[in-house]
């Protein structure tokens, strides 16, 4: 049966998992950081060769003050620790999303991840941060004005944040809402979605493992032909 080559994993359900519980909401996004490691883990097993996760949307700016203050926090500490294991587990970490208005010392985390584990081969880890589908396709439009390019699907696909990143084949959301939240726009157009009821720091690797079930029970289809 066919495997993935690329999943990515729409993380929600932080704030309910904590409020459930009568914790703050910022308790749930530190919960969520085991509900990652068991995605890679899982990514790792089932020999897919790419990971994104969507860590922080454009429209989080809403949130309050606080919050955002404490997610960067958390992500800039994410980056510091996690990368050496990583880089140990052959994994090449990448972001995707506007640097822009992003904290000095978070940026710092992110170069410093993205350079360190540039030689990793195992698994294409990728963390949607600042990131609209788009805000994407319109920097992407800018772009090739900028650069006299036709407006043609290839030349639009060469200016996305990552270009070289597949389409991808199945995106999961968690907290069983039935949306695409301004996600991979443009790259989720045949993308098959597996939606879950759990909320994000309850994701295990067995999770990981039924979506990829339901994915490989599927039969795809572009333009209503299947895929051979």
């Amino acid at each position: 049966m066919s495997v993935p080559r690329h999943v990515a994993i729409i993380m929600d359900g932080n704030g309910r998992w904590a409020q459930a519980r009568g914790l703050p909401r910022f308790r749930g996004h530190l919960a969520g950081r085991e509900a990652i490691r068991a995605a890679v883990r899982a990514a790792v097993k089932h020999q897919v060769e790419w990971l994104t996760l969507y860590a922080f949307s454009t429209e989080n700016w809403r949130r309050p003050q606080e919050e955002v203050d404490a997610l960067f926090e958390l992500f800039e500490t994410v980056l510091w620790e996690e990368t050496p294991n990583l880089v140990r587990e052959g994994v090449r970490i990448h972001i995707i999303g506007e640097r822009e208005g992003l904290p000095p010392t978070l940026l710092e985390a992110i170069r410093y991840a993205e350079e360190a584990s540039r030689e990793g081969t195992r698994l294409h880890l990728v963390g949607a941060l600042n990131y609209g589908g788009r805000q994407e396709i319109l920097s992407a439009v800018r772009r090739m004005v900028a650069e006299g390019l036709e407006p043609t699907e290839e030349n639009l696909r060469r200016a996305l944040y990552l270009p070289e990143m597949p389409d991808p084949d199945l995106i999961i959301r968690t907290s069983g809402e039935l949306r695409l939240s301004n996600f991979l726009l443009w790259q989720s157009a045949y993308s098959e979605i597996w939606v879950t009821d759990t909320l994000w720091p309850d994701f295990s690797e067995e999770h990981f493992g039924q979506a990829v079930q339901a994915y490989q029970e599927r039969e795809r289809r572009f333009g209503g032909v299947p895929q051979r």
